[in-house]
């Protein structure tokens, strides 16, 4: 037994503070729920940060906001990654979400019908955990890059940041969507480059343009209401889409055969420590960027939670399979839209509602007397000690403000006392919060 291991317990733990993991801390932080959220980073935000240098985001600004703030610019602009990890961290410090940085989840395991959670010399205790590390997590890479000359540079697009980490000669960029075309186009002024991989289309408009402004808004419907879990479509078309290669956005094959970037075959294996192409070209280069994209790495789960195929069997980012478990942007989690920033709000708040939900039940089975209190009202009185208006309890479950304050009487009446704050008081004494 390591004695040296620090254990603390909290409601619920949510697992990573990109976008997917402040939008549930939100969502639970309106509904009065404590949690904390883990975060391997130094600071909120460094997931876009750490991004390559000329990156903007793909999506208009009025798209890119969080539930309860809108992206601080002009709404047709496109920010920054570093604007972006400075909103994410700004979001965190507006609504005061418990964030404990620097803390890289190693093992998710459960323990006497609790999660515990392990980090370094650090053990946490939980009644639910949210895990919020995205669609993805480790680079994936061909199992033949290894067999690359030594000679060449090889990064993962998760690595790249400028130009000058190259070596001097051309470069191949592997994998066409659109990480692939942006850092193809960037490179092109430096250097010969080839870019190799399947096309899947690209949008109908030029990006940033007045006709996109009336296009993206329908792009955004479709994969936010229609292919969802909900719909027939959705339920036929959402996961080959969410799954597989997106159509280009911004820098479109013209713009790459303009700038000089050669369109080559695709990359099958490696000869003479090269590069071999599907055509029996090779490929002679200095430098290769994978733009292979990103798999599922959830190893450290030590869960029986895994279908045959090593995905997390799931209802919406609720686990049935273990009570209190939860995932947040994994890709068509409900829609094509909920792995990014568009789509978590919707995801984040029925999770919270979950919660909430399982919460209450949970409590009301430890307590043989709830004091005549319905599962509705015991909500509200917990909102109501925890120093919330009837405005901000209505909008944390999503009823109107009059019944809010009926609620608040039926309670006041119920436990026979004067006021909210005596209401607090009792709720205090009896162990209802």
């Amino acid at each position: 037994m390591d004695t040296n291991r620090t254990s603390e317990h909290f409601e619920t733990v949510i697992i990573g503070a990109g976008q997917a993991g402040l939008a549930a801390g939100y969502h639970l932080a309106k509904r009065g729920r404590p949690f904390m959220i883990l975060d391997a980073n130094e600071r909120v935000g460094d997931a876009w940060r750490n991004r390559w240098d000329s990156l903007r985001l793909f999506t208009p600004a009025k798209y890119d906001g969080l539930p309860g703030w809108r992206f601080p610019a002009p709404r047709w602009s496109f920010p920054t990654k570093d604007e972006m990890g400075d909103y994410l961290e700004a979001y965190a410090a507006r609504f005061d979400l418990s964030v404990r940085n620097g803390a890289k989840v190693d093992r998710l395991s459960e323990k006497d019908g609790r999660f515990v959670i392990t980090s370094g010399q650090q053990r946490f205790h939980a009644d639910s955990v949210i895990v919020a590390t995205g669609a993805h997590r480790a680079p994936r890479c061909p199992s033949f890059a290894p067999e690359l000359d030594p000679r060449i540079l090889q990064l993962h697009s998760s690595e790249y940041r400028s130009p000058g980490q190259l070596r001097e000669g051309g470069v191949l960029v592997v994998g066409l969507g659109n990480s692939g075309a942006e850092i193809a186009f960037e490179l092109i002024r430096t250097r010969p480059t080839w870019l190799s991989g399947k096309e899947f289309g690209e949008i109908p408009v030029r990006h940033g343009s007045v006709p996109a402004r009336f296009v993206l808004p329908v792009i955004r419907f479709v994969g936010h209401r229609v292919l969802s879990k909900g719909t027939p479509i959705g339920r036929k078309v959402g996961p080959t889409v969410a799954f597989g290669g997106t159509p280009l956005i911004r820098v479109k094959s013209k713009d790459l055969v303009d700038a000089g970037v050669e369109r080559v075959a695709r990359v099958m294996g490696v000869r003479d420590g090269m590069p071999l192409l599907e055509d029996d070209r090779v490929i002679d280069v200095a430098n290769v960027i994978w733009c292979t994209g990103f798999r599922h790495d959830f190893p450290w789960i030590d869960l029986p939670i895994f279908g045959e195929d090593g995905q997390p069997r799931h209802e919406r980012g609720v686990v049935p399979s273990a009570p209190g478990l939860y995932f947040m942007g994994l890709l068509f989690q409900y829609a094509v839209s909920s792995d990014v920033l568009p789509g978590v709000g919707r995801d984040a708040r029925l999770i919270a509602k979950h919660i909430a939900q399982r919460d209450t039940q949970t409590q009301e089975a430890a307590s043989t007397d709830s004091h005549g209190l319905t599962p509705r009202e015991l909500e509200v009185v917990r909102l109501v000690a925890a120093g919330k208006s009837n405005r901000e309890i209505a909008s944390a479950l999503e009823i109107s403000e009059h019944t809010v304050a009926r609620h608040v009487q039926n309670i006041l009446g119920k436990l026979r006392v004067p006021s909210r704050t005596a209401a607090t008081a009792f709720a205090f004494e009896h162990h209802m919060v």
